[in-house]
């Protein structure tokens, strides 16, 4: 099984030429590539229309998809309201993925407000237990929750972080944005010694079989310091800021990992990740 790779949403390419998100398949086939992560962040709000026109579509062209969860989840609040509204949000993710064909849900996680790191991830913890009891409960067991590493630094989700939340239950799988993973360390992430540092933690904490399979997001991203994440660029306007992705896809291909790569930059994402796609194809076939 080889690393698949596509878009988050709807690139500008794409709404300059297309009317609707369904031929977004067709589209995603011609030009290559193969996966697409349906967008609510603004909230699910998907018609049982929609979602199974897509699920068709996407079979029809070869097309696997993953879910992003609503932005406004917030696993790690002090108030109890605001997390108890976050398990109704994941729930409404699972529904919708479920209806589309999607297996995977991208989960953000929210902030560490005024408390200490190890408290708000003790709070996320009990969030995300809660919900997916009741995700199984409601018979969505075969819908995996990805946490995702975040980009600002006062946000709960570093790597490590992400890894306890995925230690959870063996079926959570890292969404490891390693663009935000750059700008909340400052531009940390040099070369492929950084990425299988990453990649061998993953193993350490998880295991083998997860960091095969693991999902991933992938833009260049200028940050400030202290803050971290300031906003997501373009391959080809990116200001000096990182981080590359070729070292990344190296090491992929030569550690036979099958993950999901989402490429997030800002309107180019689908040439960009062909372009990720190409390289990763380059040292595919020398391994």
């Amino acid at each position: 099984m080889a690393a698949r790779f596509g878009p988050a949403g709807n690139s500008e390419e794409f709404n300059k030429n297309y009317k609707s998100t369904l031929q977004m398949p067709g589209y995603l086939e011609k030009m290559g590539l193969d996966h697409y992560e349906y967008q609510c962040g603004r909230g699910v709000k998907v018609t049982d229309k929609t979602a199974f026109a897509l699920r068709d579509k996407a079979a029809e062209h070869g097309i696997t998809l993953s879910l992003h969860a609503p932005y406004f989840i917030s696993l790690s609040s002090v108030e109890e309201e605001k997390r108890d509204n976050s398990i109704n949000y994941i729930l409404q993710s699972c529904d919708a993925a479920n209806r589309m064909g999607a297996d995977r849900i991208v989960i953000h996680s929210g902030s560490c407000s005024k408390m200490s790191r190890e408290a708000a991830l003790e709070l996320a913890k009990d969030t995300l237990t809660r919900a997916r009891k009741t995700a199984v409960e409601q018979g969505f067991e075969h819908i995996h929750f990805c946490p995702e590493t975040m980009g600002k630094v006062n946000q709960l989700g570093d790597l490590e972080e992400v890894l306890e939340l995925c230690r959870l239950d063996d079926t959570f799988i890292p969404c490891i944005d390693f663009g935000h993973l750059n700008a909340r360390d400052f531009g940390a992430i040099k070369g492929a010694a950084e990425y299988e540092k990453m990649l061998d933690k993953v193993a350490d904490m998880l295991g083998e079989d997860r960091l095969k399979i693991f999902h991933s997001h992938f833009s260049k991203i200028m940050y400030t310091v202290p803050g971290g994440e300031k906003k997501h660029l373009t391959f080809e306007n990116n200001e000096g800021y990182g981080p590359d992705f070729e070292p990344l896809m190296e090491l992929t291909a030569k550690k036979d990992l099958s993950p999901v790569f989402i490429c997030e930059s800002a309107g180019t994402q689908d040439i960009d990740a062909l372009t990720m796609k190409k390289c990763y194809l380059s040292y595919n076939s020398e391994v």
